[in-house]
């Protein structure tokens, strides 16, 4: 991994976001600005006192978006988390047994694929109300098929597998099979959608920021601002870029590490490449 410029890059990123969500209260100028308003300050450019000028309510900008990573970072953990609880067992239940559990389960994961993650997440979203747990509960509500969808591919492979037609003839009951056997041969591209999940998931999420239905204000929240930067656009440019390239540069992170990863954890996919 170390010797993939790109996923060097990709890790790069998310161990800064990561050490700015976790630091921003020390790491930010104005700390008490991200939070309050002064309207005295409104729309104020980059300066000495103001590294990333300040926004519509006077709000410091650096501030606001170091204070939003962490609420973009925990919105994708718990997403990415629960469609992870909920899609591989699905997938992995629907791979092996088959039949009409697996059918049902992959034609219920169909009608969820069939409808674009971003319209169906809005329609959720808009109907629970706009706030940060609904955000979540709308992503995860979403997402979990493309794990279902994975893990019951790779899971119907597996089964023609030697070492698992033998653990069958042994008598060793399904649900250790499934555990011991089949879970740790998914792993790798499981690993590698979480980490795509991520970029993909914090993209969605900024999203429905965008149209209102996420963080309410006076929270700081990459999404909402971009929205609210429309209107000053484009005398105070200094307002929409510092979240946009916040968003930028998280997505490109996580995307470049879990093309870095799939690389490493598939044989397959490391020998074509240096071929």
């Amino acid at each position: 991994l170390a010797r993939d410029r790109s996923a060097l890059l990709g890790l790069i990123i998310i161990m800064l976001l990561i050490v700015a969500a976790i630091f921003a209260p020390w790491l930010a100028t104005h700390p008490d600005a991200a939070w309050e308003m002064n309207p005295s300050k409104r729309l104020l450019p980059p300066g000495d006192t103001y590294w990333l000028g300040t926004d519509r309510m006077g709000g410091d900008v650096y501030s606001r978006v170091l204070f939003g990573a962490p609420i973009t970072l925990m919105i994708a953990i718990i997403a990415v988390g629960a469609s992870l609880l909920i899609g591989v067992p699905l997938g992995l239940v629907a791979g092996w047994y088959g039949s009409w559990l697996g059918d049902v389960l992959m034609r219920t994961s169909d009608i969820f694929l069939a409808v674009p993650q971003i319209v169906l997440a809005i329609a959720i979203a808009q109907t629970l109300g706009p706030s940060i747990q609904n955000v979540i509960l709308a992503l995860s509500l979403t997402y979990w098929p493309w794990f279902t969808r994975l893990v019951y591919a790779e899971t119907r492979s597996l089964k023609n597998e030697v070492f698992i037609e033998s653990s069958v003839a042994l008598g060793v009951p399904p649900w250790r099979i499934i555990l011991l056997h089949v879970l740790p041969n998914v792993a790798s591209p499981i690993i590698v959608r979480t980490s795509i999940g991520m970029g993909f998931t914090i993209l969605t999420a900024a999203s429905l920021g965008f149209l209102g239905l996420g963080a309410q204000p006076p929270t700081p929240e990459w999404g909402r601002m971009i929205s609210e930067s429309r209107e000053f656009l484009p005398d105070a440019w200094w307002y929409v870029l510092a979240p946009g390239l916040a968003i930028f540069f998280v997505v490109l992170g996580f995307n470049l590490l879990g093309d870095g990863l799939r690389d490493v954890l598939d044989p397959k996919t490391r020998r074509a490449r240096h071929v």
